[in-house]
C-alpha cells in the first residue's frame, strides 16, 4: 500500500471503540424507541427500510443515554459478530443497539474525520484486518481490543476531507436515485390499490368505477366488477418449484446459468434480479431439479422465509425456495401478478403448512384463488408500469456504474495511489 505522506496510527489513538450496556429480550416492545441489531444495521447501511422492528421503552432508553450516553449523528456503529465489518454512519435519530454484535465508534480525535473512518472500514485494508484478526469458529467476531489495534495510514485532515467529500458525492447519486426508484414502486402499489382492491379504475367515461356505479357481482372473493372473474393460479400460469444441484460436485456450480435463492432477496431492494450469489452449469441444471425459466417469471419464495418477490430480468433458476409463477400473458401480466401477491402476501403465508418451518407447497400455491381483470384493463396497468420500470431499470444501471467507480476510487483514495486533485483534473 502507497502511503506517501500518510501517518500509520492505531485505530484506537484516534477514536473511542466501545459497546453498548445489555438489553434484555424481555425489554423488548412493539412501540417506542427503535433498537437495532446487525441485520437492522446491515439493512441501514444498504439504505433500505427495516424489515424488523423492534423497540425499547422511552422510559428505559432515557434513562440508559443518562446514564451511559447513545449514539449520536456522526458516530459509527460496526457489526462485529457473523457478519463482519458493515458499518452505518449515525443520522440525526434516536435509537439504541444490541450489545456485543455492535461496536460503536465515537470521540473522533482532531487528527481523523469521522466520514473518512467510515469509508476506511469499507476499503480492502480494513477488510483485510477484520478477516485475519477475527476469532471464533462457529460464529466470527471482532472483539473492541482487536479493533483498537488495527492499524490505519491517513493524510492530513484536509486531504481527508477532501477524499471524503469525493466518494460521499457518488452515494448521495446513488441515495437519490434510490429514493426516485422507491417513490415509482409506491406509485405503482398505489395504483394497483386503486384499480384492483377499492376497483376505482376508469370507467368507459373515464370515471372512477365503483364510486360511479358500476355493476359489481358476487365471487369467491366477495363482491367485484362485472366482466371480471376469480381463477387458481394454475390456470393463469405454470407454477415452478426449483432445486439445488449436488454441493458435493464442483462440476455442477460456477457456470453461467443464474440460481436464485431466498437468501439473494434477503435485503435485495429492486423489483428486478438477474442472478444470485451462485451460478449452476448446464450440468448442474440436468442433474438436479432445477428449472430454467424465461426473462418475466415472478419469483415467489415459499419457505425461509415465505414472501420473497422479484421479477426475472432474464432467464434464471431458483432452488427448492421458491414457487415461481411463470404467467400466461393471454389471461394476465407478470406485473399484475406480483402487485397481487405483495398484497397478498400475509393471506398466502397463512395457509402456509409445516411443524419445523412453514412452507407453501407447490398444491397449495397452485390452488390458491387469484382476481383476474378483464385483459382490456390489464393492459393499460401494464403500459402505465412498463414506463416505470424503464426508469427503475435506468437507476439500477447508473447505480451499478456509480457503485463500481466508488469502490474502485475507495482503495486507490485511501492508499494514495491517486490523490483528489488528479480526479478533479480529469472532470
Amino acid at each position: 500500500m502507497s502511503c506517501n505522506k500518510f501517518d500509520e496510527y492505531r485505530l484506537g489513538d484516534l477514536v473511542g471503540i466501545s459497546s453498548s450496556k445489555r438489553i434484555y429480550a424481555k425489554e423488548y416492545l412493539d412501540y417506542g424507541i427503535p433498537f437495532y441489531r446487525s441485520k437492522e444495521i446491515i439493512e441501514k447501511h444498504k439504505g433500505n427500510e427495516i424489515s424488523t422492528e423492534l423497540y425499547i421503552s422511552e422510559e428505559r432508553y432515557n434513562e440508559l443515554r443518562e446514564r451511559f450516553g447513545v449514539p449520536n449523528e456522526g458516530d459509527i456503529l460496526l457489526t462485529s459478530v457473523g457478519t463482519l465489518g458493515v458499518p452505518y454512519l449515525v443520522r440525526d435519530e434516536e435509537f439504541y443497539f444490541k450489545d456485543g454484535n455492535l461496536t460503536w465508534f465515537k470521540c473522533f480525535n482532531n487528527k481523523c474525520n469521522n466520514e473518512f473512518i467510515y469509508y476506511w472500514l469499507q476499503s480492502p485494508f480494513a477488510k483485510e484486518q477484520i478477516y485475519n484478526k477475527s476469532i471464533g469458529s462457529t460464529q466470527k467476531a471482532l472483539t473492541i481490543d482487536t479493533l483498537r489495534k488495527f492499524k490505519i495510514s491517513l493524510p492530513n485532515l484536509d486531504e481527508q476531507k477532501k477524499i471524503v467529500s469525493i466518494l460521499s458525492s457518488l452515494d448521495k447519486k446513488i441515495e437519490l436515485n434510490n429514493e426516485m426508484n422507491k417513490t415509482l414502486e409506491e406509485m405503482a402499489q398505489a395504483l394497483f390499490k386503486r384499480w384492483f382492491v377499492d376497483f376505482e379504475f376508469p370507467n368507459d367515461e373515464g370515471k372512477p368505477y365503483k364510486s360511479s356505479g358500476g355493476e359489481m357481482v358476487e365471487s369467491e372473493l366477495g363482491m367485484i366488477p362485472k366482466g371480471w372473474s376469480v381463477k387458481k393460479i394454475k390456470e393463469i400460469g405454470e407454477v415452478v418449484a426449483g432445486g439445488t444441484p449436488s454441493t458435493k460436485n464442483a462440476e455442477y456450480y460456477d457456470g453461467n446459468i443464474p440460481w436464485i435463492t431466498p437468501k439473494d432477496l434477503s435485503g435485495y431492494d429492486r423489483k428486478f434480479i438477474s442472478k444470485g450469489a451462485r451460478s449452476i452449469t448446464e450440468l448442474g441444471l440436468q442433474k438436479s431439479s432445477a428449472k430454467l425459466m424465461k426473462k418475466g417469471t415472478v419469483l415467489f419464495s415459499s419457505r425461509a422465509p415465505i414472501g420473497y418477490i422479484a421479477i426475472a430480468d432474464n432467464d434464471v433458476t431458483t432452488n427448492q425456495g421458491f414457487k415461481s409463477i411463470v404467467c400466461d400473458e393471454d389471461i394476465i401480466n407478470n406485473n399484475y401478478v406480483y402487485h397481487y401477491l405483495h398484497y397478498n402476501k400475509d393471506g398466502i403465508e397463512s395457509v402456509a403448512g409445516g411443524s419445523t418451518f412453514k412452507e407453501v407447497s407447490g398444491t397449495t400455491m397452485k390452488m390458491l384463488d387469484i382476481l383476474v381483470p378483464q385483459i382490456e384493463l390489464l393492459t393499460k396497468f401494464k403500459e402505465v408500469l412498463e414506463a416505470y420500470d424503464s426508469r427503475l431499470k435506468s437507476n439500477y444501471k447508473e447505480n451499478d456504474s456509480l457503485i463500481e467507480l466508488r469502490d474502485s476510487l475507495l482503495p486507490k483514495l485511501m492508499s494514495g495511489e491517486i490523490r483528489v486533485e488528479d480526479i478533479e483534473a480529469n472532470l
